[in-house]
């Protein structure tokens, strides 16, 4: 992919003008003489890093830690704008196999380079608490990292040798990231046969919101079908992680298979297992009820799978050009902070977002932040459908947060997930409210209303089921390999739990686990979904209370970056993930949008 190539706008008849991603800002090409100087200076840096510091880090003096820290995230920086511009180039089309073999080749020549720094973060972790606390107290240079200095040492009690971990970072390249790759290239090679067209898996996808019942069912259908020819390898790929990661975290003393994915959340057990506990115990009040009440609206008693996320039926569900979309969006960010548009107009203003959809492209969307030096990128699939507008205010979220957590630093910029989906759950609610506020018309409200229903309980109670998917299946996993059809199993018992008795599925959907690429790439990723919209809900509340000073004191959390927790980032909001209220406080706004739908059910 070219620089120019990729700075183009791709045209389409009905969504206008859809802009493609430029990545120069990172690289001009693959084979560019800026990236190749890269790799060769950090391997050269690395070396002499590793020279200077390995095995003298405890009789550093304060200063002298503080400068070797900062070194150490220059060259981190640089080697993971490399891997950014890598991965975007991957991500753009997964299917070019000199692109993939580009990928593979930044995958192993940067965990080579890396591998001379990993004694860093080892011996920092062998430190003595006293002797750390003394330095901090005598160097504002090293008063700075004291947040990234906490984090790094809360994995002291996991760490292996220095031998063992060398070993795992080696072989990371022909482990979990081969695995990874291996279930990105085939879901981006498959093709899903529909009305004589061989469609992409986003593309399929979107069908199943199509206004046209015969065309939901056959989108379904053959997802169900190509996804089921295919099982047998992503049971594989699911069964081979499952235990690697099994083998990984018996070394590293991890008590149950979600352990490691809390810590590096920061955030508690018990917060997690509260959250858990409290959506589901807000299934039928929640998902249950809704879906009973749209088979209603559809005149049956129960609903097909593949109508789940249906149009309702006197909803147009209009083609939302692109430019109609972007003004949607940042309007909505505007009218609350015209700092926070102005952030997210450059995303627009610059080649920083690639929407359409095309072959070989990664499926669904993302914001990647690449490093502060920079500026993040934004992937969607646009469509035009009123959900592809409210992904784009999600991921556009995303972003805005990225650069301002960036002001932070290579080190202390990155949030936790659960944290990390605050601002682009709240940039949804933004765009939502604003779209309501401005619908006088009572059914086009309530079409509103269904559809941002329906967002809600895919973000919480969908994310919370795939969570409770994941855990039932990696804990099952240790006692043996699970073939796809027990897999299936497992996905169809918590389908049927989460979402209620009015839907009905067929052997087709118990093969729709296997496209879902978070249970890959990222295990147990998916209930900061759920934690990032109960928290936003509650959020929103103390905003609509008119609270003076509300947009300064959420600019301010999001530029926090990862320096402050969950705990000290919501205190000024009055707020508190660890009270079990609070779960309910979020819950509770979902609740109250289905009673509203109730009422004019029953008026």
């Amino acid at each position: 992919m070219t620089s120019s190539a990729a700075a183009a706008a791709t045209d389409t008849h009905d969504l206008g003008a859809l802009p493609n991603w430029d990545l120069s800002d990172l690289y001009p090409g693959m084979e560019s003489p800026e990236l190749k100087g890269d790799l060769d200076r950090m391997e050269r840096d690395c070396k002499a890093f590793r020279e200077r510091y390995a095995g003298k880090l405890a009789a550093l003096k304060a200063d002298e830690l503080a400068e070797a820290i900062r070194v150490n995230e220059s060259i981190d920086e640089t080697l993971s704008r490399i891997m950014s511009y890598a991965g975007l180039v991957y991500n753009g089309d997964m299917t070019d196999p000199t692109i993939a073999k580009f990928y593979q080749s930044m995958q192993e020549r940067v965990n080579d380079i890396s591998a001379h720094l990993i004694f860093f973060t080892l011996e920092i972790n062998r430190l003595d608490e006293a002797d750390l606390a003394a330095k901090l107290k005598a160097s504002p240079a090293l008063q700075r990292y004291a947040p990234w200095l906490r984090d790094v040492r809360l994995y002291r009690e996991h760490q292996l040798s220095d031998e063992i971990e060398r070993l795992l970072h080696e072989k990371h390249v022909v482990g979990r990231a081969a695995w990874n790759r291996l279930f990105d290239e085939t879901i981006a090679s498959l093709r899903f046969p529909m009305g004589g067209k061989e469609l992409t898996c986003a593309e399929a996808l979107n069908r199943l919101s199509d206004r046209n019942p015969a065309v939901r069912r056959e989108a379904g259908e053959a997802v169900g079908k190509v996804l089921g020819e295919n099982a047998r390898l992503f049971a594989l790929i699911t069964n081979t992680l499952a235990k690697d990661k099994e083998i990984e975290d018996e070394w590293r003393n991890y008590p149950t298979p979600t352990s490691s994915r809390n810590l590096s959340n920061r955030v508690e057990d018990e917060v997690v297992d509260a959250l858990v506990a409290a959506v589901k115990g807000a299934y039928p009040d929640l998902s249950h009820r809704y879906y009973r009440m749209k088979a209603k609206w559809f005149g049956q008693d129960h609903l097909d799978y593949w109508d789940r996320n249906a149009p309702l039926p006197d909803d147009a569900d209009r083609s939302i050009r692109w430019d109609e979309a972007r003004d949607i969006v940042l309007g909505a960010y505007g009218r609350f902070s015209p700092d926070l548009a102005g952030l997210g107009k450059r995303f627009f203003d610059n080649a920083w977002i690639d929407a359409p959809v095309r072959p070989g492209k990664a499926p669904g969307a993302f914001a990647h932040p690449t490093v502060p030096s920079v500026h993040p990128y934004l992937l969607v699939n646009y469509q035009g459908k009123t959900r592809d507008v409210m992904t784009l205010a999600h991921e556009l979220g995303h972003g805005v947060h990225q650069i301002l957590a960036g002001k932070q630093g290579h080190f202390l910029s990155d949030t936790p997930l659960t944290l990390a989906e605050t601002a682009s759950v709240f940039g949804e609610m933004l765009t939502f409210r604003a779209l309501l506020d401005a619908e006088t018309d009572p059914k086009r409200r309530r079409i509103m209303l269904a559809g941002k229903v329906e967002d809600m309980l895919n973000t919480v109670v969908r994310q919370i089921a795939f969570f409770d998917f994941e855990r039932r299946v990696h804990t099952e996993r240790r006692d043996g390999e699970l073939t796809s059809e027990r897999i299936g199993e497992i996905w169809m018992d918590v389908q049927t739990e989460s979402l209620g008795p009015a839907l009905r599925f067929d052997e087709t959907y118990r093969h729709y686990w296997s496209y879902i690429p978070h249970f890959i790439h990222s295990p147990f990723y998916v209930y900061a979904y759920a934690f990032g919209d109960c928290l936003v809900n509650s959020l929103y509340a103390v905003y609509q209370d008119a609270e003076k000073g509300f947009a300064e004191k959420y600019l301010a959390m999001l530029t926090a970056g990862g320096t402050l927790r969950h705990k000290e980032l919501l205190a000024p909001f009055g707020l508190d993930a660890s009270d079990p209220a609070f779960w309910q406080k979020g819950l509770g706004v979902i609740r109250g949008f289905i009673d509203e739908l109730e009422a004019g059910e029953a008026a």
